[in-house]
């Protein structure tokens, strides 16, 4: 029987007493204010820097001066395989086959390639239809108009939107499958990302994606704000293919090296498209130099061009704390810390919002975004000058994501004094 939250400050620390997952906030970097550390509930936009990072830095740049070229091959961390140091970590956090995952590119590269090899509209059929959110991040809503009219379609005929019913906020489950069914044979790909960048919604990627392939289409997943947040069992849900960035929850650092999934079976498959780049060739006989493609056997197959070894370091400095622990066992302390966070805001009514995120645990990550009906900017601007470190979505959200990898149930207690103590 869990215990019931209470609205006080040695309870909150009481908690964190008893979170073994506490010790790994002293290996991360809090931005200051007034000489004391942020409320930082902003993972969801860019992770904190790990302390290693900056040693690790240094010893590739030390490894470049001592190695130049032949750092390749003699660098404590050779070069030339620099991103094979993370198959394993991503196949644990994804729930992938170690071939199936591959660190490489930036996030809407990487979609872009992706589409290109998994959305294959057949004019002649009439299945050409792509499911994606309505409102989905900026990127997501780029790079599938483009991918459409790239094979000559336009969106309103190519696209179907899935938007809320009228005066909701998230998506009924049902109402996605319902679509997908209903779409049918027209329907060339599922779309979606794996958790909601502006609700904070989780989505049933399993039942999605068994929805499209009972149609006869595929399912792709943008996970940018579900790696390193959410349990993931693309293999095991047969999920197509997948992308993330990794600067949120993996704590890569801006701008860090991305990641792509790809299905063991599509990889297996000989007549699967990608677009093709030196690095993604087989490295058996890459160096020959010879023309004609040769794809890795693995996700490696996608990648353009050699790892970016020092967009990696920051990605290599996290994943060296994610090894100590597991998905599950920050989960279980997500699921805890976001919703003591919920207890304490329904505390507090003198402010016009509301909670659009879920209120089921199944149905959210880490994050809950703040819908104001009014003074949302200014309650924002209050909280950040009162050093609490959040994230401002147009047109009126405030998202507040604790990282159980480095936040604290105090964290959680300090921002609940700070929001309540707001008067406009």
């Amino acid at each position: 029987m869990s215990v019931p939250f209470k609205i006080d400050p040695e309870f909150a620390r009481s908690l964190d007493d008893l979170d073994f997952l506490n010790a790994f906030r002293s290996r991360f970097h809090f931005p200051k204010h007034n000489d004391h550390d942020t409320v930082y509930f902003c993972g969801n936009s860019l992770g904190l820097q790990p302390r290693s990072a900056s040693y690790l830095f240094q010893k590739e740049l030390d490894d470049w001066a001592k190695w130049g070229v032949e750092g390749h091959f003699n660098a404590e961390n050779p070069w030339l395989s620099y991103h094979r140091q993370f198959t394993a970590s991503l196949a644990r956090i994804s729930g992938a086959l170690e071939k199936e995952v591959v660190a490489t590119n930036t996030l809407t590269v990487n979609l872009h390639l992706l589409m290109i090899s998994f959305y294959k509209p057949d004019k002649a059929s009439g299945r050409v239809k792509i499911i994606m959110e309505a409102g989905a991040f900026p990127s997501d809503q780029y790079a599938v108009e483009t991918q459409v009219r790239m094979h000559g379609l336009q969106p309103e005929e190519a696209i179907i939107e899935l938007a809320p019913r009228p005066g909701e906020h998230t998506l009924r489950p049902e109402d996605i499958l319902a679509t997908i069914e209903a779409t049918g044979d027209e329907l060339a790909l599922v779309m979606m990302g794996g958790v909601n960048y502006y609700t904070g919604q989780l989505y049933d990627m399993a039942s999605i994606t068994a929805a499209a392939h009972k149609a006869g289409a595929l399912a792709g997943f943008d996970l940018a704000h579900a790696m390193g947040n959410v349990p993931l069992e693309l293999h095991r849900w047969d999920v197509d293919f997948a992308c993330w960035c990794s600067y949120k929850y993996l704590n890569a650092g801006p701008g860090g090296v991305a990641g792509i999934f790809v299905n063991e079976r599509h990889i297996d498959n000989p007549d699967t498209f990608r677009l093709a780049g030196w690095w993604g060739n087989d490295e058996a006989t890459r160096f020959r130099m010879r023309k004609g493609f040769v794809p890795s056997p693995s996700a490696d197959s996608w990648q353009m061009s050699n790892a970016p070894v020092f967009n990696m370091i920051g990605l290599k400095a996290s994943l060296d704390i994610y090894d100590k622990t597991t998905i599950t066992e920050l989960r279980q302390k997500s699921v805890k810390l976001t919703a003591y966070l919920e207890f304490l805001l329904q505390d507090i009514t003198h402010l016009d919002f509301e909670i659009i995120t879920p209120s089921d645990p199944e149905q959210r990550g880490a994050q809950l975004s703040l819908l104001f009906d009014r003074d949302g900017r200014k309650v924002f601007d209050i909280l950040t000058a009162n050093g609490v470190i959040a994230d401002w979505r147009e047109p009126n959200v405030i998202r507040i994501a604790p990282v159980p990898m480095y936040n604290t149930f105090e964290d959680v207690y300090r921002f609940y004094e700070i929001l309540k103590g707001i008067q406009l």
